[in-house]
């Protein structure tokens, strides 16, 4: 049972498909998503614990934590099984909940997903850590800088993915990212090779293709939906 209740949107009936935005957004990250699959889809888009309009509740803030709360979601709203389209860390989360819930997930779609903090590239990553060290510094005497302390921490300890541990996720998953990512194109391969039912798909754009390059990235994810 979730100690908070995320907020949501939810659109369109039929299968559900569930949204998890990345680290610091909320569910309006996915604008273009929610009008292009509401017509075939229970589209469901999510403010993560600590994000957007969802309460940051007692629990930890770790991605782990997050996918519990997905869990508790899910069954709050008697959702047996879903399709999950994560982005970044919303990859993460959804990439944590099927490793813990395999029977929960009918589809995966991991886009800008990392199964380690080394897998973002050093120019992106240096920033952050820099970043959550000086929040961190001043996390006692500023809320405002605890609150960027742990937003970033997601991101400079988080997430710890071992590449063999891909290998139960079975069912299908298309990893998606842009030419231009943050996540480096070894990480997204590694991800890739390492799941037994994958499908890979690198689109124009840099870290944030959803959002910018909607049309190409909605046309694959809808291809790999069908199939």
């Amino acid at each position: 049972m979730n100690d908070i209740q995320l907020h949501y949107i939810e659109q369109g009936q039929g299968q559900p498909l569930i949204l998890l935005h990345g680290n610091g957004e909320n569910s309006d990250y996915f604008v273009h998503q929610i009008s292009c699959f509401c017509h075939d889809y229970r589209v469901i888009a999510l403010d993560t614990r600590g994000h957007g309009q969802s309460p940051k509740g007692e629990k930890p803030f770790t991605i782990k934590q997050f996918a519990e709360d997905l869990h508790g979601f899910m069954d709050e709203k008697g959702i047996g099984k879903a399709i999950l389209l994560g982005f970044s860390d919303g990859g993460n989360i959804a990439m944590e909940f099927a490793l813990k819930y395999p029977e929960r997930v009918e589809k995966l779609i991991l886009n800008g997903a990392n199964l380690f903090p080394s897998g973002v590239k050093p120019l992106y990553q240096w920033p952050i850590e820099i970043g959550y060290r000086i929040a961190k510094m001043f996390s006692k005497k500023s809320e405002k800088a605890k609150k960027n302390a742990e937003m970033l921490g997601l991101m400079v300890n988080e997430p710890h993915v071992e590449p063999i541990e891909l290998a139960r996720l079975t069912m299908p998953v298309l990893v998606v990212a842009g030419t231009k990512d943050m996540i480096k194109d070894s990480h997204t391969r590694l991800i890739y090779n390492s799941l037994p039912n994958a499908q890979l798909a690198i689109i124009e754009g840099d870290h944030f293709v959803a959002n910018k390059n909607p049309e190409a990235f909605n046309t694959i994810v809808e291809t790999f939906l069908a199939s």
